[in-house]
């Protein structure tokens, strides 16, 4: 199983249709738990996630119960992203088929959440500041992750 991107709870349709527009050109999964702050069919959901939503794999949970019920007999690692972890994100040893947890933008993820993750890791940042938007926590971590397993989707030289 690829690696994948879980969106907690979404608030903000721009946000999450940049997320999974951000998914479908890295190749990775996206998973969104509900229930989210707006329709998915909302035009500024669709709007940010442009015609790049048709090219990713997106699996929907109704809940947080049901995503763990599906996660678990995968085996896969949930690495949560939070503002009160200890770990920089750079010093974690991702696995090619972790599942990378993003919280809801408005009060990030409830205490369940982070007992169930078998990770927790930060994007540090300077002191004083509160936190990145979320699209872009998720890029940067999402980057490291297929930057350690070697998973970046291969361009050709004609594609550039």
């Amino acid at each position: 199983m690829p690696l994948a991107l879980a969106l907690y709870q979404p608030d903000i349709p721009q946000n999450c249709g940049t997320m999974l527009r951000l998914c479908a050109c890295l190749g990775v999964e996206a998973t969104i738990i509900e229930p989210a702050g707006f329709p998915v069919s909302d035009r500024h959901f669709r709007r940010s996630g442009m015609d790049y939503l048709d090219a990713v794999n997106v699996s929907r949970h109704v809940s947080w119960r049901a995503f763990e019920d599906w996660r678990a007999p995968t085996g896969r690692r949930l690495v949560l992203l939070s503002t009160t972890a200890a770990l920089p994100f750079t010093d974690f040893a991702f696995a090619p088929d972790d599942i990378l947890m993003v919280g809801r933008e408005s009060a990030g993820a409830p205490p369940e959440v982070h007992e169930a993750a078998d990770a927790r890791i930060l994007i540090p940042i300077r002191p004083g500041m509160r936190s990145l938007n979320v699209a872009v926590c998720a890029a940067m971590a999402l980057g490291e992750a297929l930057r350690q397993t070697g998973l970046y989707p291969q361009t050709a030289p004609s594609d550039l």
